[in-house]
C-alpha cells in the first residue's frame, strides 16, 4: 500500500505542473484588443464622408434630405478640460466632391486606455469601451445631462451600447474592410409612427468602425412627432433630426 501512494505522488505532481502551465498558457495567449485598433489617433489622419442630414421644415411638416461632404481630421495632441492627453479633430465640410473644403466644427477625442471619448457640443460620449467582444455593454451616454429641466436631449438618457459582429468583413461606401466592429447604441420606437393623428418617438443610433481606420458609417435619428389639436396641425418638434456618414475616402 506504501508502495502505491509513493508512485502516485510523481503523477500526480505532474498533473498539477501541467495544469498550471495551460492555464498560464491560455493567460499569455490571450490578447485583449487595444482601442486604439479601431479608433487611431495620429496627428494627420483624416476620413472623408458622405453625409445625408435629414431635416424637418415648414414648421415641421416637411422632410427635407440635404447631402454634403465632411472630413474629420485629426489636427493636433492637446490636454482636455480635465487634464488628460486628447486630440482636437477639425470637420470640414463641402457641398459637392469637387469643392474646397470648409473648416465647420472641432472635437477632442481622448482614448484613456479604457474607453474612448469624443466630445462634441460640449456633449462627452463614451463611443468605445473595453472589452471590445460581442454583447459587451456599457452606458455611453453617462457625461450627458439628461436629467434638468433645462435639458434639450433627454431622449439621449440611459443608452446602452452594445458590441455586435465584432472582428466581422464588411463592404461600405464602395470600400472591403477586413476587421470590424459594430456599436448598436439604440433602436426604439415610441408611439405609432405610421399614425399621423397619434403621438409618435424614434431613436435609433448604430456607428460602424474599421480595424486601422476608425469610423466608417454612423446613423442616427431622433424625431418627436405632435399629433394635430385644434389650431395646430400635426408636426415634428424643433430637434428631430437624423445624419448617415458612410466613408469615402481616408488616409
Amino acid at each position: 500500500m506504501y508502495c502505491m501512494k509513493k508512485n502516485l505522488l510523481p503523477a500526480f505532481v505532474a498533473m498539477l505542473i501541467l495544469g498550471f502551465s495551460a492555464c498560464k498558457k491560455s493567460s499569455e495567449d490571450f490578447q485583449p484588443t487595444p482601442i486604439s485598433d479601431y479608433a487611431p489617433l495620429e496627428i494627420g489622419k483624416y476620413v472623408v464622408y458622405n453625409l445625408d442630414s435629414t431635416v424637418f421644415i415648414n414648421f415641421g411638416q416637411t422632410t427635407a434630405i440635404h447631402s454634403y461632404q465632411v472630413k474629420y481630421q485629426v489636427d493636433a495632441a492637446i490636454t482636455d478640460n480635465l487634464g488628460r492627453p486628447a486630440y482636437r479633430i477639425f470637420r470640414y465640410i463641402r457641398n459637392t466632391p469637387t469643392a474646397a473644403w470648409t473648416p465647420d466644427n472641432s472635437f477632442t477625442a481622448v482614448n484613456t486606455g479604457n474607453v474612448l471619448e469624443f466630445i462634441e457640443n460640449n456633449m462627452r460620449f463614451v463611443k468605445l469601451s473595453l472589452p471590445i467582444k460581442d454583447n459587451y455593454s456599457w452606458k455611453g451616454n453617462t457625461y450627458i445631462d439628461t436629467y434638468s429641466a433645462n435639458s434639450l436631449v433627454r431622449y439621449l438618457d440611459d443608452w446602452d451600447y452594445t458590441y455586435d459582429s465584432v472582428g466581422a468583413p464588411l463592404q461600405i461606401g464602395g470600400f472591403s474592410f477586413d476587421k470590424t466592429i459594430t456599436v448598436n447604441e439604440r433602436d426604439e420606437v415610441v408611439g405609432f409612427p405610421n399614425d399621423p393623428t397619434l403621438y409618435s418617438e424614434i431613436n435609433f443610433s448604430q456607428e460602424k468602425y474599421a480595424y486601422g481606420i476608425g469610423l466608417i458609417y454612423r446613423k442616427f435619428f431622433h424625431s418627436e412627432y405632435q399629433p394635430p389639436v385644434p389650431g395646430v396641425d400635426g408636426h415634428f418638434v424643433e430637434g428631430s433630426y437624423g445624419i448617415t456618414m458612410t466613408i469615402a475616402d481616408h488616409n
